[in-house]
C-alpha cells in the first residue's frame, strides 16, 4: 500500500506543480488515513478499502476533537488520492465518492485597522534593517502576496517604474500585481541603498536576505513582524498574513470591486474572496456599536 503514496507525492510535485508546504500536509493526512487502515481496519491493499472504512476514519478524527475544516480538508485529499489510484493502478471503484463534505465553520481573519497599519509601516529607515523591513512590510501591504510569496520574489519580478510586482502563487500560478507608490520608493531605497550590504558578494536573485545574504525564510520574517508590531505598541494577536487580510478588506471597504480583489489575491473560488465581505460587514457593526449613541 506504500508505493502508491509515493507515487501519488511524486505526481503532486511533478504534474500538479505544488509548493512544499502544500506538499507537507498532503503527506502528513495521507499517513494518518494509511496507518489507519493498516493498523485499526487491518487491510493490505486499497481495493479493500470501503466507503465504510472511510467513514470510520472520518468518525475518529472527530473523536478526536479535529476541526470541521481539518476533516473537510483530510475528505478533500482521500477523493484525490482514490482519483489518483483508479487513473493509475485501475482501481474500479472511488469509496469517497458520495461522502458529504462537513461544513466548515470559517474564522473571520483577524485584520488590522488603518490606524494600527499605519503604526506598524513607520518605520524610520535609519540602517540597512529599518530599510529593508519597511519595504517588506509595505510591499505586503501594497500587494496582498502570501507570506511565501513575498520572500520567493526575484529581482526581475519586480518592476518599479511600472508599478507592479510579478509573483508565482499555489500550483505556480503567476498573477500580476499593482505596486502603490509608497510600495515602490521603499523597495527603491531598499534595492539601491541597503540589499547589496546583505548581499554582498554571495550571487542571489532573491530580492529579500536575511544577514547572511541567504533568502529569508517563513520564520525569519515571522520574527521581524511580531518585532516591529510589539514596537509599534500594536496589543492585537497577529498571524503572517495580517497584512494580506488587512490589505483584501480595506480594499473592499473602500468600494473594490470583489472580483478585482479576488485576482489580486490569487484565489481560484470567488467564494474564498467573499470572506473579507463578512469581515467588512462586521468591522462595521463594531463602528456603529462604538460610536451610535443609541447603538
Amino acid at each position: 500500500m506504500q508505493y502508491p503514496v509515493e507515487e501519488f507525492f511524486h505526481f503532486l510535485k511533478i504534474e500538479r506543480g505544488l509548493s512544499d508546504n502544500t506538499l507537507q500536509a498532503y503527506k502528513r493526512d495521507l499517513l494518518k488515513y494509511y496507518q489507519y487502515l493498516h493498523k485499526e481496519r487491518q487491510l493490505a491493499e486499497w481495493k479493500q478499502v470501503s466507503r465504510n472504512d472511510i467513514m470510520q476514519f472520518l468518525y475518529s478524527l472527530n473523536d478526536q476533537g479535529r476541526s470541521s475544516a481539518t476533516i473537510a480538508r483530510m475528505l478533500s485529499t482521500l477523493r484525490l488520492f482514490h482519483q489518483f489510484l483508479i487513473r493509475e493502478y485501475q482501481l474500479k471503484e472511488d469509496p469517497s465518492l458520495h461522502i458529504e463534505t462537513p461544513k466548515a465553520n470559517r474564522k473571520l481573519p483577524k485584520v488590522l485597522s488603518l490606524s494600527d497599519v499605519d503604526k506598524l509601516l513607520n518605520i524610520q529607515p535609519s540602517d540597512k534593517y529599518t530599510v529593508r523591513n519597511k519595504a517588506m512590510l509595505e510591499t505586503l501591504y501594497a500587494t496582498g502576496l502570501r507570506v511565501s510569496e513575498l520572500i520567493d520574489l526575484k529581482m526581475n519580478d519586480l518592476h518599479l517604474t511600472m508599478g507592479f510586482v510579478r509573483c508565482f502563487g499555489k500550483g505556480s500560478k503567476e498573477r500580476i500585481v499593482p505596486l502603490g507608490e509608497m510600495a515602490s520608493d521603499a523597495l527603491d531605497k531598499y534595492i539601491h541603498t541597503a540589499r547589496s550590504d546583505f548581499v554582498r558578494k554571495k550571487q542571489t536573485e532573491t530580492v529579500f536576505v536575511n544577514h547572511h545574504g541567504n533568502p529569508l525564510s517563513r520564520q525569519g520574517f515571522w520574527k521581524i513582524m511580531k518585532e516591529l508590531a510589539r514596537e509599534a505598541g500594536i496589543e492585537k494577536e497577529l498571524s503572517p498574513h495580517t497584512l494580506r487580510h488587512s490589505f483584501a478588506t480595506h480594499l473592499l471597504e473602500n468600494g473594490a470591486d470583489l472580483r478585482a480583489v479576488q485576482e489580486m489575491l490569487g484565489h481560484v473560488s470567488i467564494s474564498t474572496t467573499q470572506i473579507y465581505t463578512h469581515v467588512s460587514k462586521s468591522r462595521l457593526k463594531d463602528i456603529y456599536k462604538s460610536h451610535h449613541p443609541r447603538a
